[in-house]
């Protein structure tokens, strides 16, 4: 470094050398400044001039002295500041370049984050890496500001479209016709129920043509398999996924009649599908996807056609099933896939044992969030049969939709815990897992305003957590308990509670998932299938690792926003 000092006026040599002055410090500068100023002083004595030019010297080093203080002691670098903190991050290569932990800057002052470093060092790489990015903002990694997070969704869609292509031969890929959107991640397909939270997003982000389009491809399976199946692999044809297509018809603003009349038959066969058990009914009560209820009501479950491993969980299932001698193994392999129909893939709404897998009965299990949505199917075919002057079945759905009601009231609503609930048919009546699903009657317009404020009650005495609404209040390990948040969930409840009068809950729970999706973009970079929403952080449990892209939380990210705009500022 250069110590310039300040000096008014030439002064001969020692100016030169002052200019010279490195890392050397002020003492060292003074000797050079005697030196250099010697022959001038013997000349000046000889000439009697000795006073005044050493007044002059002296005038000159003590301005020079005050103005020459080296930039390190006004600017400590990174190990200066940091030390063993600073050591332990570049010698771990805790970021792959070493450049990128000198170039973070402090989210509170370094003097704490040391002192808080050597009162507790990290253990572990790892926690190291969760350490530094708790307390800086490290380039490229968690520098992202939350206020960015709509424009992050948009720049997004492109990524997750996927055009319709050849299938080759051999390939587990069914056939699509039109333009769709991805999860993203491990699922390279499109999903069923993901796809109506994705489509949320797309209609408020100016990507109306990916929702018609996406709708055309959903019409289409409907055409050609009867149903839509889980995922669109030929490995997910023997189930379907939580039937969202008559609320992702709300989402169209194509009006033309001969379109209409042929999503209204499609929507009546996809309805088909969910009720074909009902003509094979016997003493058990059960059929495929239909549930006989005490009193002859018909409600329905989750089910699979085929009673194997899962494909694409195959040595998954077979641990699972050799964990319980017990049960026989097409049982509990029919109780995974359905399962995985549900959504819930797992979850202690389906486990006799919360801690344990292999206690899965989903098939016993009569659930409110698959029979609200069928009322709302089933509303929605009478709505448009009326519409296109169908109305002979106009009435018939109508008069199922109100014994579908009535048997939801009868069988799932828990007026004395105030919380809508599945049924276990094997022990005949609610189960006691309290979860998120309790508010899709609210969502579908099934709850009364008396119902409505006594879930309320309960989501926020239950459910209610610091970044969102929680799945159910049970850590199992599997991903569809806590710690856990979900994006379709959190829409679920927001929309119910606010056409039911409930809008302070819905605000609230808005408010927190917000948060949640905005820190952790900032600290991540990333939009994730789920979140942990006790500690706002990237979700966890389950099969798989959590995955990014993604969806459906940038579909209910996106539509909340443009709902409540103000929660990013």
């Amino acid at each position: 470094m250069t110590l310039v000092p300040a000096i008014g006026s030439s002064v001969s040599a020692a100016h030169v050398q002052a200019h010279e002055c490195s890392d050397e410090g002020i003492s060292a500068c003074r000797r050079l400044f005697r030196a250099a100023s010697g022959n001038d002083t013997a000349e000046a004595e000889k000439k009697g001039n000795d006073m005044r030019m050493h007044r002059s010297l002296l005038a000159a080093l003590a301005a020079a002295s005050a103005l020459v203080v080296p930039i390190a002691a006004q600017q400590p670098s990174p190990q200066d500041l940091y030390g063993p903190l600073f050591v332990a991050v570049q010698t771990g290569r805790i970021f792959p370049d070493g450049k990128t932990f000198v170039d973070a800057e402090p989210k509170r002052a370094p003097d704490a984050i040391l002192a808080d470093y050597r009162r507790s060092p990290p253990p572990s790489a790892d926690a190291l890496r969760a350490f530094v990015l708790a307390n800086f903002s490290v380039p490229g990694i968690n520098d992202r500001s939350p206020a960015d997070l709509r424009r992050h969704i948009r720049a997004l869609w492109p990524s997750l479209v996927r055009q319709p292509d050849v299938i080759p031969v051999g390939s587990s890929a069914l056939p699509m016709s039109a333009p769709y959107v991805i999860p993203g991640g491990r699922f390279r397909e499109i999903y069923y129920w993901d796809s109506y939270f994705t489509m949320l997003g797309l209609a408020v982000d100016g990507q109306q043509s990916l929702v018609e389009s996406m709708l055309a491809d959903f019409t289409d399976a409907i055409e050609r398999y009867g149903h839509i199946p889980n995922g669109m692999r030929t490995y997910y044809l023997g189930r379907a996924q939580p039937p969202f297509y008559a609320a992702m018809l709300d989402l169209s603003k194509i009006d033309d009649p001969v379109l209409a009349a042929r999503r209204l038959a499609a929507l009546k066969r996809e309805h088909a599908y969910w009720m074909k058990g009902a003509a094979c009914l016997d003493a058990s009560g059960v059929c495929d996807r239909v549930v006989r209820m005490p009193d002859g009501s018909l409600l329905n479950r989750y089910w699979d056609d085929r009673p194997l491993p899962r494909e694409e969980s195959y040595a998954e299932d077979l641990a699972t099933a050799a964990a319980d001698a017990s049960r026989a193994p097409e049982t509990l392999y029919r109780d995974l896939r359905a399962g995985a129909e549900s959504g819930w893939d797992f979850s202690s709404r389906w486990l006799t044992d919360p801690q344990n897998l292999s206690s899965i009965r989903t098939t016993d299990i009569v659930p409110v969030d698959l029979n609200s949505l069928m009322l709302l199917m089933e509303n929605a075919i009478a709505r448009r049969s009326a519409a296109a002057g169908d109305m002979a079945d106009a009435a018939r759905f109508t008069k199922l939709a109100e014994m579908r009601h009535k048997a939801i009231d009868r069988y799932l609503w828990v007026k004395t815990e105030g919380r809508f609930a599945d049924w276990d048919r094997n022990a005949g009546k609610p189960t006691s897992r309290v979860s998120a699903a309790t508010l899709y009657p609210l969502f579908v317009g099934a709850a009364s305003a008396i119902q409505a404020e006594a879930v309320s009650a309960t989501v926020r005495r239950i459910l209610l957590a610091p970044g969102g609404l929680r799945t159910t209040p049970l850590h199992t390990g599997q991903q569809w308990d806590a710690p856990n948040g979900w994006a379709p969930l959190q829409w679920i409840a927001i929309d119910g509670l606010e056409r039911s009068g409930q809008a302070s809950l819905a605000h609230d729970i808005a408010r927190r998932w917000i948060g949640t999706v905005a820190i952790t973009y900032g600290n991540t970079g990333k939009m994730l299938e789920k979140y942990n929403i006790e500690e706002q952080t990237p979700g966890g449990g389950g099969e798989y690792p959590t995955q990014d892209g993604f969806g459906w939380t940038n579909g209910v990210t996106s539509a909340l926003l443009d709902r409540y705009p103000a929660l990013l500022h």
